[in-house]
């Protein structure tokens, strides 16, 4: 299968939605956490929450520290990838964590390789969130250096989101990874970890399944659900010494293994082939040469939020989605709005981008409704200018006017003077969040490098994903509230904007305003047994 086949197959039209389950037993979804049995397991310290960093901070200058005991793994997970509150509606009860997920349905796992790290038995672990744990899954029967190295690999449970979206839930997996990859990024820098150490290391998928495990079919039994590899990432890379992918994996192929994975659906009602048919369409067969992104190179601009100040880990830590916004809530000002729009340009060494293998190729075009000094329009954010050539296949109603006041770094320009809240609403599913926010904002990637190499679809999505994670961080930061939307009519986002070839495809809506919180909810914090 061609993957923009199975792009051109899953758009949303008001008319026909991708395909998907006819109905949904809630009482029955699928285990939320995936559990190897037979493992030794690891608790893991709950102490991210004492990191002094506060949230302006993280836009300055890097830390300087390296991630090298049990100590600083589970302070990393817990501020990135651990659970963050319970919750609790009559008698129904549902977890969250601190990455967000499609649904909350949790696709991404992840895998923990540690060598030398004080604490750790050196070799592959799964991090059980469930637990905030680790289960040693292989034991390195040799080491190849003295050095601490670090690294993370991550995987997908591709079941998990297609028991609610069927065959549009392989767009949604690849949001998640790249969600987690930030809040990776993102607890690194809280810790005060060298940005230069987090890096992308470039192996391809069957070595990556062979690094975690996830390739040993005696693992798991029938009925198990496979899990597709995504992407690996070290967190020692500028140390000497630190172990390079082909490290990892010839330790992992030397190692001894144990733990049979869990059933996380005994009724599997629907199946989707077109999910398996994208990930192959999408597989990394070869190596891919390191990319050479482009990087914005103005300073970022330093949050000035009401919570700046405060920990970078409470920002984290009580990250939400917004359910409803406030329609009677006044404007945003320009200097939030700014912020938040500064923040996704790929820096150097500003998270999240340090943890992506691709940062280039998505502009942001926003629905601008509430905003100080701002007329209510569509305005386009250029992020990438390497693929600015799509101004003139747009409306030539367009009127690409620089915004007064926006930095001039920021590549900001009105492209229309019109309200814009219904038309947001209406491309966003009909959905109100996208109307009675402060502003929403569609992610138009760059699909013409697809041919030659299909595997990017998947890392315009992890970026549109770390996009995403920054804009609900920022958000926090700023006493604000954001919501990730994969519900959007793709053609009518296109057609507004006047493309009609696919050489650009919005991957992801997102939207930012005034919380309204439902107090129906009872909220209760994780790990209450072990605090």
């Amino acid at each position: 299968m061609d993957i923009l086949e199975y792009h051109r197959r899953t758009k949303h039209r008001p008319d026909a939605y991708a395909k998907g389950p006819a109905s949904i037993d809630w009482e029955a979804q699928p285990d939320p956490f995936r559990r190897y049995d037979g493992c030794d397991i690891v608790a893991l310290p709950l102490e991210g929450m004492q990191a002094p960093s506060t949230w302006a901070s993280l836009w300055q200058d890097s830390g300087d520290r390296s991630l090298t005991t049990v100590r600083d793994v589970g302070c990393l997970l817990e501020l990135s990838l651990a659970l963050s509150a319970w919750k609790q509606y009559g008698g129904s009860s549902w977890s969250l964590r601190v990455n967000p997920s499609s649904g909350n349905l949790h696709p991404t796992e992840c895998y923990v390789l540690a060598s030398g790290v004080d604490g750790l038995v050196d070799g592959v672990y799964h991090y059980r969130a469930d637990l905030h744990a680790l289960e040693l899954r292989c034991c390195f029967t040799s080491v190849n250096s003295d050095s601490p190295s670090l690294a993370l690999g991550f995987t997908s449970v591709h079941w998990r989101e297609a028991w609610k979206y069927g065959e549009r839930a392989f767009r949604y997996c690849q949001h998640d990874v790249g969600h987690a990859l930030a809040s990776v990024s993102y607890a690194a820098a809280t810790l005060g970890v060298n940005a230069a150490d987090i890096r992308p290391l470039m192996i391809t998928d069957d070595e990556l399944a062979a690094l975690t495990g996830i390739d040993r079919a005696e693992d798991y039994p029938e009925g198990a659900e496979a899990e597709h590899p995504d992407c690996l990432i070290t967190l020692s890379g500028g140390k000497s010494g630190s172990l390079t992918g082909s490290d990892w994996l010839s330790l992992a192929q030397q190692g001894s293994w144990k733990g049979i994975a869990n059933v996380l659906d005994r009724r599997h009602f629907y199946e989707w082939d077109v999910i398996e048919e994208a990930a192959q369409a999408t597989r990394i067969l070869e190596r891919p040469a390191p990319d050479h992104p482009e990087y914005c190179e103005t300073p970022a601009i330093i949050s000035q939020g009401i919570r700046a100040t405060d920990k970078a880990a409470q920002i984290i830590y009580q990250r939400r989605s917004a359910q409803a916004f406030d329609q009677s809530a006044g404007a945003i000002s320009q200097q939030t709005f700014f912020t938040l729009l500064d923040h996704t340009l790929a820096r150097r060494h500003c998270p999240p981008w340090n943890a992506l293998p691709s940062v280039n190729g998505i502009n942001l075009f926003v629905f601008v409704h509430k905003v100080d000094g701002l007329k209510p329009g569509l305005y386009a954010l250029i992020r990438d200018a390497e693929s600015s050539e799509f101004q003139n296949r747009m409306r030539e109603q367009f009127v690409w006017e620089s915004v007064d006041g926006a930095p001039e770094h920021l590549g900001l320009y009105c492209l229309l003077n019109a309200g814009t809240q219904r038309t947001a609403a209406n491309i966003s599913c009909q959905q109100a969040i996208a109307g009675d926010s402060a502003f929403s904002l569609g992610m138009l990637a760059d699909m013409r490098g697809l041919e030659a190499e299909p595997y990017q679809y998947r890392q315009l999505f992890w970026q549109a994903g770390a996009i995403g994670q920054t804009l609900y961080l920022d958000a926090e930061a700023e006493g604000l509230r954001g919501t990730g939307i994969g519900c959007y009519y793709d053609d009518f986002m296109h057609d507004l904007l006047g493309l009609s070839a696919e050489d650009y495809q919005v991957l992801y809506h997102f939207t930012v305003g005034v919380p309204l919180t439902d107090h129906r909810i009872t909220t209760w914090r994780p790990y209450q047994e072990r605090r």
